[in-house]
């Protein structure tokens, strides 16, 4: 499975983005699909996850009530809404898809990872 995450860019605090995530495989309803992020000198940490279906999500408590992830399978693309957004959120933003949903939240249960986009909130 190949993944492009796109959408990202510079935004002010308090501002929204759209984040995608597209992938090339026909059956991506199989994939549960996680996001992760990086910000400079830290460790790459989760986000949200959503499973094949799009019925089962989960999100990091710092992102919850901010964030919705959400998919719609029939484009194979999985989507990360991020309202309220506030300078901690700075950083690049990878999504990765696995072939099984667990709830999983760390980045070793995922097999395949987009490139990143980067998400820059200003004050």
């Amino acid at each position: 499975v190949q993944l492009q995450a796109s959408g990202g860019g510079l935004v002010q605090a308090g501002g929204s983005l759209r984040l995608s995530c597209a992938a090339s495989e026909r059956s991506f309803s199989a994939y549960a699909v996680g996001w992760f992020r990086q910000a400079p000198g830290k460790e790459r940490e989760f986000v949200a996850n959503i499973g094949g279906a799009g019925r089962i999500t989960n999100y990091a408590d710092s992102v919850k009530g901010r964030f919705t992830v959400s998919r719609d399978n029939a484009k194979n693309t999985v989507y990360l809404q991020m309202n309220s957004l506030i300078p901690e959120d700075t950083a690049v933003y990878y999504c990765a898809a696995s072939s099984y949903y667990s709830n999983q939240q760390s980045r070793h249960d995922y097999d395949y990872w987009g490139q990143g986009t980067q998400v820059t909130v200003s004050s």
